[in-house]
């Protein structure tokens, strides 16, 4: 038992406890109120017992919350939660997955400095890249993912952060991830995963060799379509250089998404199990039906990456992208004629959806990016939900009968 352990104890020991159990009860402080689940603190602002403590915990001196914007104990709790199951140091709350991105370049590049990005990000990812770091003096170039000596030849004297997405969105491609943070250790640039896809339930990038790990926790973290979030997980030092972000800028997580999030990770195994091989099947099917020009999904052996996938990975991941003969008419007469499946650009849902990357997600790429990204105009995704597969395999069925 830890030192911490007491007769009588309302907070759990998990000196040596597995993943499930952490999902469950990590970074948990119960208050002398003995709530069983976690509390949500709904509060802007904390009360201090004198001036001096105040002066104190404003100049850091002592421990004690300050300013919800970047001090909530519900925050705390999912940050510390993340933390152990990806299995860093510290961890940072952001208000979406595209506030970790920034909160991580923000905090960690300068101008001047030269960030090698992979061309398979989401387009989001792109224009913030493109549009707005630039603008602020930070040299951007794009990389083939799959490539690690390509991302090698790419580097700069200057170059400080790789970053990239694994599996990507939406062709499922992988980095190879120890080789990729060996190559940016050489340089002295800090390798940062997008494991939104995975999970620390299917890929830990940091034991793997990378630096920071970035989520969306929007997607399956949550895993039900209800709230926006992001976390950063890291080394303490360079968290902290996110919390300064956070208490400056202020895209700041709130505490009832956090609590949400916190719900949502007591079942994240369970469904990440469920969704892996409900999309296993789909894949499998999909890759049989001659409408179909290409399956892009790690868990088949065609894929190019499958090895690497069982190497880096214990499932293949709820995504499953196919490329329809016919372009566009045959992809938007495909989604139309489904009844069941959401349309819509959102993935990491207990119910299924299913997009057209080249018009939604991808939408604000020119042509030219699309094409060497591989968002040709046929490619559908699908995120595989929880529902009845074939549920799911008859909805989709639609979509084929509505090509002849």
């Amino acid at each position: 038992m830890s030192e911490q352990w007491q007769p009588g104890r309302l907070d759990s020991d998990l000196e040596g406890a597995g993943f499930d159990t952490l999902a469950v009860r990590a970074g948990q402080r119960r208050t002398p109120e003995a709530e069983h689940g976690e509390a949500l603190f709904l509060t802007s602002s904390y009360v201090f017992r004198s001036a001096a403590e105040a002066a104190a915990c404003f100049a850091g001196e002592t421990g004690g919350n300050v300013y919800s914007r970047y001090m909530n104990p519900t925050v705390r709790n999912f940050e510390e939660r993340m933390a152990v199951m990806e299995g860093g140091e510290q961890a940072v709350a952001t208000a979406s997955g595209m506030a970790a991105i920034t909160a991580t370049v923000m905090s960690l590049c300068s101008a001047g400095d030269h960030i090698l990005v992979s061309r398979s990000v989401f387009g989001a990812t792109v224009t913030l890249f493109e549009k707005y770091f630039k603008r602020f003096g930070i040299e951007v170039d794009y990389v083939p993912l799959t490539d690690p000596q390509a991302w090698r030849a790419a580097c700069k004297p200057n170059t400080r952060m790789f970053f990239l997405e694994s599996p990507s969105n939406p062709l499922a491609e992988l980095a190879d991830i120890g080789a990729l943070g060996a190559i940016a250790r050489e340089q002295g640039a800090l390798l940062v995963v997008d494991n939104c896809f995975c999970t620390p339930a299917l890929q830990k990038p940091l034991a793997l060799g990378a630096d920071v790990v970035v989520h969306s926790a929007t997607k399956y973290i949550d895993g039900q379509g209800r709230c926006l979030g992001g976390v950063v997980v890291g080394r303490r030092e360079q968290m902290q250089e996110l919390v300064g972000f956070l208490r400056t800028a202020g895209p700041t997580l709130s505490p009832f998404n956090a609590w949400i999030f916190l719900k949502g990770l007591e079942t994240l195994r369970l469904r990440m199990r469920a969704h892996c091989e409900s999309a296993q099947q789909i894949a499998e099917w999909l890759e049989q039906r001659p409408e179909v020009e290409h399956v892009y999904y790690a868990g088949l052996p065609s894929h190019p990456q499958h090895e690497l996938a069982k190497a880096q990975q214990t499932a293949f991941g709820a995504v499953v992208s196919f490329e329809l003969r016919g372009g566009r008419d045959a992809a938007w007469r495909f989604i139309d004629a489904t009844r069941l499946l959401s349309i819509t650009a959102n993935l990491g849902d207990a119910k299924t959806t299913i997009t057209h990357p080249a018009t939604t997600t991808h939408g604000r790429l020119t042509p030219e990016a699309r094409e060497a990204a591989g968002i040709r105009d046929g490619l559908i995704r699908l995120a595989i939900g929880l529902e009845e597969l074939d549920d799911i395999r008859a909805d989709l069925q639609r979509g084929f009968d509505a090509q002849h």
